[in-house]
């Protein structure tokens, strides 16, 4: 089974896809940590999409196209895997189509509003644990390791709305483009928990 995972920033894909890969022994692929280990790798496509980070560009979708096709030559792609961060935008969509055989986009839906309440409250610690104001009770520390915790410059309403335009505009269409294909399936994440989230897209790749 290879899927995508689709959904605005915030709407906990992060959460769903470490549920997914665990309860489904899908490989779970990040173009994030793809692009981090070429660059660490120093491979020479990796070498190619620092030069455009470093000089402060976008990588161009030619690139991640490229480094997403390699990604899943590797042996541990041959049973199955979760795309999660690509494809951003129809260029990418149709030159994956090329190359890989998608069963399934999975599409998290969550209205903008709340979006916006879940990234703005957002506070983190640098242990990598996530919390949310209204469960904080005012406290300030990590309740794993106790350190201060913070927000992230990027979470404040002006640059989550950006963001969220910028989804609106590029990744949304993705929509409509799995549709027409009759791959995609959409779940609602609203004010229910992860597992309850979870319930639904379980009922769905169950099929």
């Amino acid at each position: 089974m290879n899927i995508i995972l689709l959904g605005a920033p915030g709407a906990g894909k992060g959460t769903q896809a470490s549920k997914i890969a665990e309860n489904y022994k899908l490989l779970h692929i990040s173009t994030g940590d793809i692009f981090r280990a070429n660059i660490k790798g120093g491979t020479e496509i990796g070498k190619l999409a620092k030069s455009y980070i470093d000089a402060g560009k976008l990588v161009p979708d030619e690139v991640t196209c490229k480094i997403v096709e390699d990604r899943l030559t590797w042996d541990d792609a041959k049973h199955g895997y979760m795309l999660d961060g690509f494809p951003r935008n129809l260029y990418q969509a149709q030159q994956l189509d090329k190359f890989a055989n998608i069963d399934l986009c999975l599409n998290i839906n969550v209205d903008e509003a709340l979006l916006m309440d879940r990234i703005c409250g957002r506070r983190v610690c640098s242990c990598g644990e996530s919390y949310h104001v209204s469960t904080l009770n005012g406290a300030t520390t990590c309740a794993k390791c106790g350190s201060e915790l913070y927000q992230r410059a990027d979470d404040n309403p002006d640059t989550v709305k950006a963001r969220l335009e910028t989804y609106n505009t590029q990744t949304a269409p993705l929509i409509d483009y799995y549709k027409s294909q009759g791959k995609l399936a959409s779940v609602t994440s609203g004010k229910g928990s992860p597992d309850e989230v979870f319930e639904q897209i379980r009922k769905i790749l169950d099929k």
